[in-house]
């Protein structure tokens, strides 16, 4: 009996984190589509590339709205329901935004988009980490979140078969295929323990928020300057490679492809090294070495070389988002977990929505290379100093312990 408990624990535990990872995939797959037909889109509808990167930072800022609704639903009624209502709403957005007639209603869809995406993470995050050993969250975290990087290598391999021969439109088509991940959750996914014996009353629960304030500001801080590491070498990057440096559809989308194999690589890298070096100490150090490879990233004299730096730069960057879905649901209350680390997320994400408007806005002025190599220079230093300066609860337990 105690053998056939054991298998059962096992199936639960690979069922919720795969779960929470192809939410997190398919859902950075939809989002990203968006990245390689921002030149596309803006001649069809007649605006200029920055305006409809602004449509694609629309999606960033109303994130936390969905980390809010989604977070609450998670910590009363459940991680399986709202992950099953959260895909089924971004599918069905996706697939409006591919039947947008203008920029105003494409620019609307965008932001209720951005709600969806805001949701997912939060929810499937905290399903997949109360679900898994303890000893092994960190490399169990990097493979979660690099269902971003693995849904953004979709979104490039999806950009090179499909537009070439049906346009962007078709794009935002395919992206509504996510909806059928519900059957799979509904049916194969249990409730962690952990929400069991977390779970509180709505008094207890305000309480917990007041008392964990300032836990919450520092995740809100990192969570700010990790978003703009992110978003700042990633949004922006195919578009950088059409236009400045005048790659075809094909070569853009096998440098993005490649990078998002190294961020992938990275993720689950070093999130296995901070289940031996720490948290705090593993982000650092992948930070500090993005910040190395920057010059390479932008300034790569020929094509081997662009791949390697694309290759280089997502290993490191991922590689530090690879400990992000641990280190924050580890500093979170138990109570809180499907609101916390996700609103903290979120709002960070709002802060830094800007980021691929403004590179766009530079790159008008100088260039890409200047505009994407010095503000990722900046941001870099300013992360690395505060992942060290924040707390860290590695292998804390969830559960009874927590609450």
């Amino acid at each position: 009996m105690e053998a056939v408990d054991r298998i059962a624990e096992r199936a639960n535990q690979r069922n919720a984190l795969l779960a929470g990872f192809l939410g997190w995939t398919l859902d950075a797959f939809d989002f990203f589509l968006l990245a390689f037909v921002l030149a596309p889109i803006a001649a069809e509808f007649h605006v200029s590339v920055a305006a409809v990167a602004a449509a694609f930072g629309a999606s960033l800022a109303t994130r936390w709205l969905g980390a809010i609704i989604f977070g609450l639903l998670a910590d009363r009624l459940g991680r399986r329901l709202p992950l099953v209502l959260n895909v089924l709403y971004y599918s069905l957005i996706e697939v409006l935004s591919g039947l947008a007639p203008n920029y105003k209603v494409f620019f609307a869809l965008r932001l209720l988009y951005g709600i969806g995406m805001g949701g997912e993470w939060g929810v499937g995050a905290s399903l997949a980490m109360e679900s898994v050993p303890a000893r092994w969250r960190g490399v169990f975290s990097g493979l979660l979140q690099e269902g971003y990087a693995l849904g953004a290598l979709l979104a490039a391999v999806a950009y090179a078969l499909i537009f070439p021969h049906w346009g962007w439109r078709v794009l935002f088509f395919v992206g509504g295929l996510p909806a059928l991940l519900t059957l799979f959750i509904r049916a194969k996914v249990k409730e962690p323990q952990a929400w069991h014996e977390s779970r509180t009353d709505w008094a207890n629960y305000g309480r917990s928020i007041l008392r964990g304030w300032k836990t919450f500001l520092y995740l809100v801080l990192l969570m700010t300057m990790m978003n703009l590491v992110s978003h700042g070498t990633q949004d922006m990057y195919p578009t950088f490679l059409r236009e400045q440096r005048r790659l075809s559809s094909s070569l853009t989308s096998l440098v993005a492809s490649i990078s998002w194999i190294g961020a992938i690589v990275g993720g689950v890298t070093i999130g296995f090294l901070s289940d031996l070096w720490g948290r705090r100490r593993a982000m650092a150090a992948a930070v500090v070495l993005a910040l190395c490879v920057t010059p390479l990233w932008v300034l790569g004299p020929n094509l081997p070389l662009i791949i390697l730096g694309a290759f280089l730069m997502q290993f490191m960057a991922q590689g530090a988002w690879g400990v992000i879905p641990a280190h924050i649901n580890e500093l979170s209350p138990g109570a809180l977990r499907g609101f916390f680390p996700g609103f903290a997320y979120q709002l960070g994400v709002f802060a830094s929505a800007g980021v691929g408007y403004l590179e766009a806005r530079l790159a008008a002025r100088f260039n890409y290379a200047a505009s994407m190599g010095f503000l990722a220079a900046g941001v870099l230093i300013v992360t690395a100093m505060v992942i060290v300066a924040g707390p860290e609860a590695k292998g804390v337990a969830f559960g009874k312990a927590d609450t």
